[in-house]
């Protein structure tokens, strides 16, 4: 069993040729809206995946939040942890360029009000063994309490310090395992501007230091990561990015549910790199993530 508490927002995707500058307006060519929150698409990939899972989060009671969790309906998620409060639901400001990179204005708003007392609620439902998944846009009291009561309960934990707060590289030394892509991994190293040989160096020296298996994503380049002392590389597919909005969570929600069915890690990692490329052929996060055989098809 995968419990993901994390946000979950409404996405407002407005397309353009290329990205603005600061300062700059520029046309937009399309506009879209779909469910996302990198709590929620975490929690739908592992699920499309082939795992049970819990959402544990909360949403506006507004017009945002039936479309917001309409996906993770479908695919059968439990959202028996999932409140309704009074505040707007979530929402994600997204610009997509012609290249399919993206910037993005997250407005927490709903996913503020998820509380220490929710992740004790998640957690006592919880056995030894289970696996609890984490970001950070929720507060970060919350993630600190929940991933202390994960290790004292014996459940595994998985945070993605994603997006990079200022509490990111504390946090991400207390789970089990951490996953962050290449800017995200210097904050939680201390280091900057580091070359693929001195990230190496660096997140072997916090696999010692922690004992927790270290991920960063590579993008195109595909993903690196310390497991048990030992290096471990996977690689995506060679594809023409549509949209990379929703890669990383996918990644994220597979590898869970990868190890979460007792898979080896390199195979899990393999999977989830895979099932990332995948993500970036279609617009938006939710809808982009991909099925279960659609990733056995192209491992």
């Amino acid at each position: 069993m995968i419990t993901v508490l994390g946000s979950i927002n409404m996405d407002l995707i407005a397309t353009t040729a290329r990205l603005p500058k600061p300062g700059e307006t520029v046309a937009g060519t399309g506009f879209s809206t779909a469910a996302g929150g990198k709590g929620a698409n975490q929690a739908l990939a592992a699920r499309r995946a082939g795992a049970s899972v819990r959402m544990a989060g909360a949403v506006g009671s507004d017009s945002f939040a039936e479309g917001a969790l309409a996906l993770l309906k479908e695919a059968g998620a439990d959202l028996s942890l999932t409140k309704t409060v009074d505040a707007p639901t979530g929402t994600a400001h997204i610009i997509v360029g012609g290249d399919g990179e993206n910037v993005i204005v997250v407005v927490a708003s709903a996913n503020a009000t998820v509380s220490e007392s929710d992740a004790m609620t998640a957690l006592e439902t919880m056995s030894a063994g289970d696996t609890l998944m984490l970001q950070l846009e929720i507060p970060a009291a919350t993630v600190e309490k929940a991933l202390a009561e994960a290790k004292r309960r014996g459940i595994r934990s998985i945070i993605n310090i994603a997006p990079l707060t200022p509490e990111a590289a504390r946090l991400g030394r207390m789970a089990d395992i951490v996953i962050a892509n290449e800017t995200e991994f210097e904050l939680l190293a201390g280091k900057s501007g580091i070359d693929a040989a001195a990230r190496e160096a660096a997140m072997k020296q916090l696999h010692q230091e922690t004992g927790q298996t270290v991920i960063v994503t590579l993008g195109a380049e595909g993903v690196i990561a310390i497991h048990d002392g030992a290096v471990h590389r996977a690689k995506g597919l060679a594809i023409e990015p549509v949209d990379t909005v929703g890669a990383g969570d996918t990644f994220c929600g597979y590898l869970a549910a990868g190890l979460d069915a007792g898979l080896a890690f390199a195979d899990a990692l393999r999977q989830a790199a895979v099932a990332g490329s995948l993500a970036c052929l279609k617009p938006g996060a939710q809808p982009a993530i991909p099925l279960a055989t659609e990733v056995a098809a192209r491992l």
